[in-house]
C-alpha cells in the first residue's frame, strides 16, 4: 500500500524501527476550526449588536449617576461615588434647594409632568446654574426613590451633606448676636422625624440641630422631603459623642435641657427659655439615655392627654420649640 499524492496526516512506517512522523502538523489539519463562536460573540450578528448597545446604555447611565457628564451642560468633572449621595424630592424642597444654591449635579424631571409656577422655577434655576436636566421616564424616577416616596415628577441629586461642628455652629450663632436655640437628637433614627424637626427649628427661631455619629437619622431624601426644603437653611451638626458634647456646650453658657413624660418640670413653666439653650429629644419608644438624662440641667415633660401615652419625637419637638419661642416673645414684650 502506497500513499496517494497529496494526502496529508497519513504516514507510511517502514519496518519495525524508528518512524519519521509528520511533526504533529497532519494531526492539527485534521482538528479544524473548533467550535463555532456564539452569537453575542460574532462582530456582525444582531445579538452582537444588541449586546453592543445594551453595554453603550449602561456606560450612559452610570456617566448620568456619576453627576450629568456629556448632558445638559454637565462639566464633566469626577464626582463621588453615586451611593454617597442624596437625592431631593419633591417640588418643594427641590425649589427650596435650588433658591439657597445647594451644590447640585443633576435635574431629572419626568416625561410629560404637569409643569406649575414651581417646576417652571425649578427649571429656570437650573438652567441657569448650568445643572444637568435629564428627562426620564417616571418608573426610572420611581426605581430611583424609596417605595413611599413621593417625588412629585422631580428630583435633584446633591453631593453628600456635609454636616457642621457643634462648637463651630455655637461660634457662628453668638457671632451674630443670637441667643442659641439647638435641637439635639437622641436614638431618633426615622429621617421624617429629622425633617421635621428641622422644619420646626427653622419656623420657630432655631439655629440648629446637632445629631449624633452613630444610631441616627440621617439627611436623605426622605428628610430633605419632610423638612420641605427647610434643610437647606438650617445647618446640622454631627457630635462624635452626643454626652461629651453637651457638657461642653454646658460650658459654653448653654442649658441643656432634655424632654420626657415623666419631667419635673412642666413645659409652659420653664424659665429658662430665654436663657442659651438646648432641648434633648429622645427616641419614641426608648426615651432618653440614661447618660444622657444625666447631663441634662432640667427634665421637662409635656402635659397631654391621658389617652395618649407619648408624643412622636417630630411632634414634642415642635411644640417644646413653640413653647420656648411664645415665652422668649413674652419676655421681649415685657423688657
Amino acid at each position: 500500500m502506497t500513499n496517494k499524492k497529496g494526502r496529508t496526516g497519513a504516514v507510511r512506517k517502514k519496518g519495525l524501527g524508528k518512524g519519521v512522523g509528520s511533526g504533529g502538523q497532519g494531526r492539527q489539519a485534521l482538528e479544524g476550526r473548533g467550535p463555532t463562536p456564539k452569537a453575542v460573540d460574532r462582530e456582525y450578528h444582531p445579538a452582537a449588536k444588541a449586546k453592543a448597545a445594551r453595554e453603550r446604555y449602561e456606560a450612559a447611565k452610570a456617566r448620568h449617576q456619576r453627576g450629568g457628564a456629556g448632558a445638559g451642560g454637565g462639566q464633566g468633572q469626577s464626582k463621588r461615588k453615586t451611593d454617597e449621595s442624596e437625592l431631593v424630592t419633591g417640588r418643594n424642597a427641590v425649589l427650596e434647594a435650588l433658591r439657597t444654591k445647594i451644590p447640585a449635579t443633576t435635574l431629572y424631571i419626568a416625561a410629560r409632568v404637569e409643569m406649575d409656577d414651581r417646576m417652571r422655577e425649578i427649571m429656570r434655576i437650573a438652567t441657569n446654574r448650568g445643572v444637568a436636566v435629564l428627562e426620564v421616564m417616571r418608573q426610572e424616577l420611581d426605581r430611583m426613590t424609596d417605595r413611599d416616596t413621593v417625588h412629585q415628577g422631580v428630583v435633584l441629586k446633591v453631593p453628600p451633606m456635609e454636616y457642621a461642628h457643634p462648637m463651630d455652629l455655637l461660634e457662628e450663632v453668638l457671632d451674630r448676636d443670637e441667643t442659641p436655640l439647638f435641637v439635639a437628637l437622641d436614638g431618633v433614627t426615622d429621617p421624617r422625624n429629622l425633617g421635621a424637626i428641622i422644619r420646626s427649628v427653622g419656623a420657630f427661631g432655631g439655629q440648629g440641630v446637632i445629631v449624633p455619629q452613630r444610631r441616627t437619622a440621617s439627611l436623605n431624601s426622605a428628610s430633605w422631603k419632610t423638612s420641605a426644603g427647610a434643610a437647606a437653611r438650617i445647618p446640622v451638626a454631627r457630635a462624635s459623642n452626643l454626652t461629651q458634647t453637651l457638657k461642653e456646650l454646658k460650658k459654653q453658657g448653654l442649658f441643656v435641657v432634655g424632654l420626657d413624660g415623666d419631667g419635673d418640670v412642666s413645659l409652659p413653666n420653664l424659665d429658662l427659655a430665654g436663657r442659651p439653650l438646648v432641648i434633648v429629644v429622645g427616641s419614641e419608644g426608648k426615651g432618653l439615655s440614661r447618660l444622657v438624662t444625666e447631663t441634662c440641667d432640667a427634665i421637662v415633660s409635656i402635659p397631654i392627654s391621658a389617652v395618649t401615652e407619648s408624643l412622636n419625637a417630630g411632634i414634642a419637638a415642635s411644640v417644646a420649640l413653640y413653647e420656648v419661642s411664645k415665652l422668649r416673645a413674652a419676655e421681649a414684650a415685657a423688657e
